[in-house]
């Protein structure tokens, strides 16, 4: 198993869409409030905001060794290259009027060292009670003990899921998908609003 948590590892084995993820399009961010990252707490149902919120099982530390068999987990390894992708493209999706929370099972003492060692300009939210996965299903899966979400990125806008990416693969390039995304989504809409020539 490769210990250097920045670089993925090459044959990593790719996840399929199993359906866990089908339900989210168009589904409400629920009322649940979550703790973040800078020690405040963060309601979801509330944020109305253009919001990038990708959900990832866990974030290692060096010198601390994955659970056994972590990269034969179809998705389970690269949080650490996943959340510097969003921190290195952050201000493009700022640009795009787009905020960003990356999401995990882990508490926020545990996700407070990744963000201060990463430098994340964002913060990280913390659901150790899994209470995203009875409000919207989320998936999960169990490793040495522990339940985790899988990976997935929920795009939300005026507190509505508007597009998911799952599964997440190569999980390095999810923030330039998401980028993708968000400036296909609003060619439409900016044609829309251009000012029509009128019939001859």
């Amino acid at each position: 198993m490769s210990t250097n948590l920045s670089q993925l590892p090459s044959d990593l084995p790719r996840p399929i869409d199993d359906g866990a993820a089908a339900h989210l399009e168009g589904s409400v961010l629920p009322s649940v409030v979550l703790h973040a990252t800078d020690g405040g707490a963060v309601n979801l149902g509330e944020l109305k905001d253009r919001l990038v919120i990708y959900v990832y099982p866990m974030t290692g530390r060096p010198g601390v060794p994955l659970p056994d068999g972590w990269d034969g987990i179809p998705g389970a390894r690269g949080c650490t290259p996943q959340s510097c992708s969003f921190r290195d493209h952050f201000g493009e999706l700022k640009e795009l009027g787009t905020g960003v929370f990356g999401l995990s099972a882990q508490t926020t003492q545990y996700q407070r060292e990744a963000r201060d060692r990463l430098h994340l300009p964002f913060h990280l939210l913390s659901d150790s009670a899994l209470l995203l996965k009875g409000a919207l299903w989320l998936p999960t899966f169990t490793v040495a003990g522990m339940e985790l979400f899988k990976r997935l990125t929920l795009i939300a806008e005026h507190g509505k899921i508007r597009k998911v990416f799952y599964p997440v693969f190569p999980p390095d390039r999810n923030a330039d998908d998401v980028l993708l995304w968000l400036r296909s989504d609003a060619q439409p809409s900016a044609a829309a609003d251009a000012p029509q020539a009128a019939c001859p």
